[in-house]
């Protein structure tokens, strides 16, 4: 690992020198998914047994409304590797995420969603190339199952249509299943954006990044908290896209040139219509080239008011959680 001029790295922060007990913390965003959580916690208990480190898992409680809470405290009771933050509201996935990193004391942490679509038993794989010196591990999902058709191909595009307009080289189909290493976490959090994009900021760190490649599942249990025409998947792809990449401005700029292309299109039509004798000919070519100009303008102003939008939020630094309470952090127990 090449050291970057003014970083400064300690032992625990190189993975080639780790200890054969390291701490693995493993963190959940979730909202809601009491159906979920048990066999998630047996899963995960039975594929560490087979892996010579300990490990704490952090659950990030977004203002559940359901027996979340109360399940997660009678499995710790079996379990006291479980700890539980519990949000002061509604914050969101990516906000629940960065509180869990900064509550994280592992060697290496894991970041996942709850619903086990994404299988814990690729996590040896994980640790794996984590051992084998890379700073972030991305998993990769080579089939989808159990979401629909239209999902698939629209996610994939969007995927596409990110890594296509960013500044960085986004990898495709990698959703919120990562190991970071401690180095890596450490520079994440000093990263104050609000509405982070998450799965972009972690490549634009750097470090040795590597792919492991995946099967998602079908749900275990429950509805989807966020379904196609839920907000959240469009706000995600929004997010990517203006994080990373001036792609919305220069798009506005393409359709500019074409504007222009149109409208002396229409001018000409314009012409030939009145040297041809038909009638509203003028009418019909100003009313046309005053429609187009009039919609250009607004997707400029549109997708400018994007940008201003998050410089607006960055400006104001709100902080990005609140954590009301807290269950298995040196000894707070409910």
């Amino acid at each position: 690992m090449i050291a970057e001029p003014g970083v400064c790295y300690h032992p625990g922060d190189l993975p080639a020198d780790v200890s054969p007990r390291a701490l693995i913390s493993v963190v959940f965003s979730f909202r809601n998914e009491a159906e979920n959580l048990g066999p998630l916690v047996a899963r995960l208990a039975t594929m560490f047994a087979t892996e010579p480190v300990e490990y704490e898992l952090i659950f990030v409680n977004d203002a559940s409304s359901d027996a979340s809470l109360p399940l997660l405290v009678g499995l710790r009771r079996d379990n006291p590797r479980i700890k539980v933050l519990n949000m002061s509201r509604k914050f969101g996935v990516a906000e629940c995420v960065r509180a869990g990193l900064a509550a994280a004391k592992g060697d290496a942490v894991i970041y996942m969603d709850t619903d086990l679509q994404d299988p814990p038993e690729v996590i040896p794989e994980m640790l794996a190339a984590w051992r084998g010196g890379a700073d972030v591990v991305h998993t990769v999902r080579t089939r989808r199952h159990g979401e629909s058709a239209m999902k698939m191909r629209l996610t994939a595009i969007a995927y596409r249509l990110i890594r296509a307009g960013s500044s960085i080289e986004l990898p495709v189909d990698a959703g919120d299943f990562k190991l970071l290493s401690r180095a890596a976490v450490r520079h994440l959090l000093v990263l104050g954006e609000s509405d982070p994009y998450l799965r972009g900021l972690v490549v634009w760190i750097g470090f040795k990044q590597v792919l492991v490649q995946y099967e998602r599942k079908a749900r275990h249990g429950g509805a989807t908290h966020f379904p196609f025409l839920h907000r959240n998947p469009w706000k995600t792809a929004i997010t990517g896209l203006t994080s990373f990449s001036f792609l919305p401005i220069y798009a506005v700029g393409v359709v500019a040139i074409a504007g222009v292309i149109v409208a002396l299109l229409t001018i000409a039509a314009g012409v030939y219509m009145q040297m041809s004798g038909m009638s509203r000919s003028a009418l019909v070519g100003i009313i046309g080239v005053m429609m187009f100009f009039w919609a250009t303008t607004l997707v400029a102003i549109a997708t400018v008011g994007i940008y201003v939008i998050r410089t607006y939020k960055d400006v104001r630094a709100r902080p990005q959680y609140i954590v009301a309470s807290s269950i298995g952090f040196d000894g707070d127990e409910p």
